[in-house]
């Protein structure tokens, strides 16, 4: 933490991806070798399919996908004697958000649709729905931290 205290969190670029910032956030997770117009095309153009799935808002479902994939514990190893413990400990916030965000888009990467905005919508309704690639991440991640509580004692 620095001597100063925290420092203010960055505002969101306006008129840009609907101007919600976890929208932005996730588009740069999307995008690839800096091209920004074709990550937000990819996204809108999800988003249009997310509605023609479950006919509700797509934002909604986005939000929704997020909170569900959003870990609250993970382990970090930590060296004691001669040998490694996986230590569980709470996520913070913005790492949580940025976990979910990688999650999502590595279970579209890993996807068989036909065409990167079929495969972020069929992951952000599977995340919607609390299945797919990337709840199976946050699964094994929790599972992992409850196996390793005993060690909690260690923690710094």
């Amino acid at each position: 933490m620095p001597r100063r205290g925290l420092r203010p969190s960055k505002t969101a670029r306006k008129g840009v991806a609907h101007g919600d910032r976890a929208v932005n956030r996730f588009i740069n997770v999307l995008m690839k070798e800096g091209k920004r117009s074709i990550a937000e095309g990819i996204f809108n153009q999800a988003l249009d399919r997310v509605q023609k799935k479950t006919g509700s808002n797509p934002m909604e479902v986005f939000n929704q996908a997020l909170e569900n994939i959003k870990p609250f514990l993970e382990v970090k190893p930590r060296r004691v004697g001669g040998s490694t413990y996986q230590i569980p400990v709470e996520v913070a916030s913005d790492r949580r958000l940025a976990l979910a965000m990688r999650w999502i888009a590595l279970g579209a990467r890993k996807r068989g649709e036909r065409g990167f905005s079929a495969r972020l919508a069929g992951e952000l309704v599977d995340a919607y729905n609390k299945t797919g690639t990337a709840w199976k991440k946050r699964e094994d991640t929790h599972k992992m931290a409850e196996a390793n509580k005993a060690f909690a004692h260690y923690k710094w």
